[in-house]
């Protein structure tokens, strides 16, 4: 080989290491990496939350409510589980825990992206009052979207005419009632391999919503609950911005203190603090990524 062929032979070589290199860092060398939407690193980071807002409800659901699914980076999914049939009901809510691989978080992401979650279209308002909205929330490395639609479940099923809305509000609504109904049922969206049982969530931190106790049960003398001394932080808390409701959140072993006392209580059950004052509560378990009250009025 001359020295001149050899210098180009050298030279079309490096050309090709300096392509290769450029294809590995922009993911064209992996096909899985580059399949990959980017979840958050931290496992304690959201990237899928689905909840419903507003409506009429009483002002400690408003601001206590449980969203009705939420899955994190590292694969946990968190829902409230069945709630018994019964009055009064427990005082503690049913929430509970299930793990999937990173594969699956994957494949929900896709599937949230595919049922419109990150897209604009108008969705319309169908003409219902003091019906709550959905929120869905979708955060992966590029950034998070919001996307929040009045009457979603409750207008679903209905045709154009009836509900107000065009024919392409409704099929794009029904492909966000289909996406949700598949986050509630992870078996038939994931296949059952997939997908462990659940367990009970045992959170590490505890929001109080407190309000004044009002003897409402004293007409019907067989719903009257014994006093049971507060277990947790001083109340009444911090206000909220609604009238007469406070929050005060539980950390360490008071949290577990409160969780072991609600466990035991319903939601006629009055709390009372050492000065004598007899408080109303209901519970919120804090999710990995809450930290405080904070966290559920801002």
């Amino acid at each position: 080989m001359t020295p001149r062929r050899a210098a180009r032979s050298a030279a079309a070589l490096g050309l090709l290491l300096v392509i290769a290199g450029c294809a590995a860092r922009d993911g064209g060398g992996s096909a899985p990496d580059a399949a990959e939407p980017g979840l958050p690193g931290a496992p304690d980071e959201l990237v899928l939350q689905v909840t419903r807002t507003g409506g009429f409800v009483t002002p400690e659901m408003l601001v206590g409510r449980l969203p009705i699914v939420s899955v994190y980076a590292d694969g946990r999914v968190i829902t409230e589980g069945p709630v018994i049939a019964i009055y009064p009901g427990p005082a503690w809510p049913n929430v509970q825990v299930l793990e999937i691989d990173r594969t699956a978080v994957h494949t929900l992401v896709e599937h949230a992206r595919a049922a419109g979650v990150t897209g604009t279209a108008d969705l319309g308002t169908p003409p219902l009052a003091d019906v709550p909205s959905t929120r869905f929330t979708l955060a992966t490395a590029t950034g998070t979207t919001v996307r929040e639609v009045y009457a979603l479940t409750e207008s679903a099923g209905m045709d154009a005419g009836a509900s107000g809305l065009t024919t392409e509000q409704v099929a794009a609504r029904a492909d966000l009632v289909g996406f949700l109904d598949g986050l509630t049922d992870l078996t038939a969206t994931l296949g059952a391999g997939a997908v462990p049982a659940a367990a009970v969530y045992e959170p590490t931190a505890v929001a109080a919503l407190v309000m004044p106790w009002t003897d409402d049960a004293a007409a019907e003398p067989e719903l009257t609950r014994p006093d049971v001394v507060w277990p947790g932080p001083p109340l009444p808390g911090a206000a909220v911005g609604v009238p007469d409701l406070s929050c005060v959140t539980a950390t360490g072993e008071q949290a577990r203190a409160v969780v072991t006392a609600a466990r035991a209580a319903d939601r006629l059950t009055p709390w009372v603090t050492e000065d004598g004052a007899r408080w109303a509560v209901s519970f919120r378990p804090l999710l990995p990524h809450e930290s405080g009250c904070a966290d559920l009025t801002g």
